[in-house]
């Protein structure tokens, strides 16, 4: 029995049968060597869940549709927070450096991006110049002067790290929420939108 798949998770079950007729070659040839696909934001009809396939270039990405009967396994980025790599690329070094931070900052993190996908699934994603992508579950509210905080300690980092804070009401990124604006873009299976408070999103800013 799996949970209720949420952005970011990593399903396993699809095939290229499940894709639609003009789907590219390189999505079939992706399902077919048993890659998983990845949780998207979108919104899905009754017993689906809207995924994405990823190909070996960045630009291989495809949108599509999983039935959730068919998913067979199911893996969250905070599942792979403490999975290690025999690639000692530079965003493996990052992560390491940084698991201390995120153990001890109080909040559920994970592993997404391309060091999640190959964590999880063993497929080469990473390369030399992959950024560090996490997510940060945060129920309740992170003031900006703690996001700034987290973005300075990954500015420390040997690659770029990018962290989405998953609110519930959405998504934001966390530099985003560390910058002066008085508006973030809060992302949710509906709709992108500018809010003042991504844990409070009625509340606008004028």
């Amino acid at each position: 029995m799996v949970n209720m798949p949420l952005a970011h998770d990593l399903l396993w079950g699809m095939t290229p049968a499940h894709l639609p007729a003009d789907a590219p070659l390189w999505a079939i040839d992706s399902l077919a060597a048993g890659q998983p696909v990845v949780v998207r934001r979108a919104v899905s009809a009754e017993g689906r869940v809207a995924v994405g396939v990823r190909g070996v270039l960045r630009e291989q990405r495809l949108a599509a549709f999983m039935a959730s009967d068919s998913i067979a396994c199911q893996v969250s980025p905070e599942a792979l927070c403490h999975v290690e790599s025999e690639r000692d690329l530079p965003v493996m070094q990052a992560l390491r450096q940084l698991r201390p931070v995120l153990d001890d900052c109080g909040w559920i993190w994970g592993v997404s991006g391309s060091a999640g996908f190959e964590l999880a699934s063993g497929f080469a994603a990473m390369h030399v110049n992959s950024d560090l992508d996490l997510i940060l579950r945060t129920p309740q509210l992170i003031t900006r002067n703690q996001a700034r905080q987290l973005v300075a300690v990954f500015d420390q980092a040997i690659c770029r790290v990018d962290m989405q804070l998953q609110t519930p009401f959405g998504a934001v990124a966390l530099r985003e929420w560390a910058g002066n604006a008085s508006r973030v873009l809060l992302k949710n299976d509906c709709e992108a939108r500018l809010v003042s408070d991504p844990w409070n999103p009625q509340e606008q800013a004028a």
